[in-house]
């Protein structure tokens, strides 16, 4: 039997690329119906199984950065923080999940809801988006729990 162009022997995409979001999936701030589980080593990699898809998300997060660079008092360039890759990704889908009146923070479903509804990413209400990324604050820690 022939095996298909687009799968590797064990039947996985042979394209699979990094989740853009993977730190808000991890933080179970939003979920994807595209990501799948890998392990690497001793940890677990979210894999994204669609490169347009892929491509979607990097556009819409290179316009998160893009229209909260300022607004976020970001070097243009420099390294970003955790805590500023968060805000970014996690307050950025709880803006565009408001945006599109989504009832769950599915990222591939907002994102085609997204392109549907305004017909292009750039043209969100990016005002209404940024003002959720700068509101967004990280889950406190409970009192009594330390670090290992």
């Amino acid at each position: 039997m022939a095996e298909d162009p687009g799968s590797t022997a064990s039947g996985q995409a042979a394209q699979e690329l990094p989740c853009v979001f993977r730190a808000a999936l991890f933080a179970q701030l939003a979920t994807c119906s595209l990501v799948a589980k890998r392990s690497l080593a001793e940890r677990e990699v979210l894999m994204c199984r669609q490169t347009p898809a892929h491509m979607n998300c990097e556009t819409l997060e290179r316009l998160f950065l893009e229209r909260g660079t300022f607004p976020l008092h970001l070097k243009p360039g420099a390294p970003m923080t955790h805590a500023t890759v968060m805000r970014l990704h996690a307050g950025g889908l709880l803006g565009l999940q408001k945006a599109v009146s989504s009832q769950s923070p599915e990222v591939h479903g907002m994102v085609q809801q997204a392109q549907s509804q305004f017909g292009s990413l750039s043209d969100l209400p990016w005002s209404d988006i940024v003002a959720h990324m700068l509101a967004w604050q990280p889950r406190r820690r409970s009192p009594g729990k330390t670090s290992p």
